[in-house]
């Protein structure tokens, strides 16, 4: 272990209050984040929660070692969307799913994401699924008909729904299932549906076939972390039905009600204060917004401002003020080694139930320090200020804190004198190399905006 006195907080879904995290076994933290659907493009809305348990991932490494973290994040690579995707493009599914994973990859990397210890691919676990269906069926928990297999979410009915907070009455009478002679409740869910000779398919005790969406995490989940582990992650909107349904799937399946014990979900993201959608035309994916010049690195401090469990709005003027902070920072940070451990205040805010923006805060803190290797150090526990994310800055950046001190000076002395005539040509001279001046009682502090020339300075 690295940090062993630092006391972590989670709010768990599980129970609906913030709880103090106790791993099944302190040298084998184990955390399964549900991951894309390969088939297009990740959208924005789709990085957040990469961001989000990218940072739980390198807190749990910082507290309890680098080599005591596993965790995996799927790809779903069998789907009815991605079958519809080769229809419209006559494309093979096999081309489409790789190429997609790559695309994948490398956006996620170019937000600082560290690559997941497991990356299973859904049909690389097909056995499993079968296994675990049986197993169900087996206990009473699903049935076959007509070539598919779905569970019984009556046999599951006292428990089914308590992570969504749903009854199952309620869900029955306001839900839109789909209405299927072959279904004894209309809640029932799809384990394994038949394919005909233009889908995917694999032989089972059912027939040839494919499985359905749930199933996959749960058969995942099982093989490479176990029957019951630490922490499971994704997006509300996973919450119900796929999350309800792995919880009822994997309880049902090895006899007992724990499965995960910690569930976090992150809020949804919107585009200057409206929900994404194609029809609004604020849809970006984020290889759009790197191709428009936005780093990587500051998108990922635009989603770290908001805490995961609220909304989160992506704004230009957000993206431009995280930019002239990254610019700034690196500019403190020009040729400093990161201090040996990150800020005790940034460890504290993380441990807060992952406190993003609170972290940044004490970033700033430590910036109007001065304190270089602790600010390096704290950042790069978040993910920013890394080397691998340093390319966009266009090599060294500038530090402005002599400047910074040169002007408070020169205002400290106006006000003694009366003459304000150095004031005002430092700040038309700092304005008109791109950078915003802003003055206060406690300071002076220069922001370098999207058009700064540090050329421009060397005059002075």
């Amino acid at each position: 272990m690295e940090t062993t006195d630092i006391e972590i907080k989670l709010h768990n879904t599980k129970t609906r209050k913030k709880e103090v995290f106790t791993p099944i076994e302190a040298d084998n933290v184990r955390m399964y984040v549900c991951g894309p659907t390969v088939y297009d493009r990740a959208h924005l809305g789709n990085a957040r929660p990469v961001v989000v348990f990218d940072v739980l991932y390198r807190l749990l490494r910082k507290v309890y070692g680098v080599n005591s973290v596993t965790y995996a994040r799927n790809f779903t690579d069998v789907d009815d969307k991605i079958n519809a995707r080769a229809a419209e493009t006559g494309r093979e599914i096999g081309d489409i799913t790789a190429e997609t994973t790559r695309w994948f990859l490398e956006d996620m990397g170019a937000l600082g994401a560290l690559e997941p210890t497991h990356m299973p691919r859904a049909t690389q676990y097909i056995p499993q699924m079968i296994a675990m269906i049986e197993t169900l069926i087996a206990k009473g928990h699903a049935y076959a008909a007509e070539g598919h297999v779905l569970f019984a979410v009556d046999s599951w009915k006292q428990h089914y729904g308590n992570l969504s907070g749903r009854s199952v009455d309620d869900m029955i009478a306001g839900a839109r299932v789909e209405v299927a002679p072959y279904k004894k409740n209309p809640m029932d869910f799809v384990l394994w549906k038949p394919s005909d000779a233009s889908l995917p398919g694999w032989d089972s005790p059912w027939g040839r076939g494919r499985p359905g969406w749930h199933i996959e995490c749960s058969a995942m989940a099982d093989d490479l972390l176990g029957e019951t582990f630490d922490i499971h992650g994704g997006g509300n909107d996973l919450m119900f039905p796929h999350h309800e349904n792995e919880v009822a799937q994997s309880c049902c399946a090895n006899g007992d009600d724990s499965f995960a014990r910690y569930w976090l979900h992150n809020e949804m993201l919107q585009v200057e204060g409206k929900k994404m959608s194609k029809s609004l035309g604020n849809f970006f994916t984020v290889r759009d917004l790197l191709n428009q010049g936005y780093p990587g690195e500051v998108v990922r401090l635009v989603f770290l401002q908001t805490h995961y469990r609220k909304p989160m709005d992506w704004t230009d003027k957000k993206a431009k003020e995280a930019e002239a902070t990254l610019r700034k920072w690196r500019g403190l940070t020009v040729g400093v080694e990161p201090a040996a451990n990150a800020s005790a205040a940034v460890l504290a805010a993380l441990a807060d139930d992952l406190n993003t923006a609170g972290a940044i805060a004490e970033l700033h803190k430590l910036a109007a320090a001065g304190d270089a290797a602790g600010l390096l150090a704290s950042a790069q526990l978040l993910g920013v200020l890394t080397e691998e994310l340093g390319d966009w800055a266009g090599g060294p950046s500038v530090d402005l804190s002599a400047h910074e001190a040169r002007l408070f000076e020169a205002r400290q002395k106006a006000m003694e004198t009366k003459d304000f005539s150095e004031v005002d040509r430092l700040k038309e001279a700092y304005l008109a190399a791109g950078l915003e001046v802003r003055m206060s009682k406690a300071g002076v502090e220069l922001i370098a905006s999207g058009d700064f020339d540090p050329a421009k300075l060397e005059a002075l």
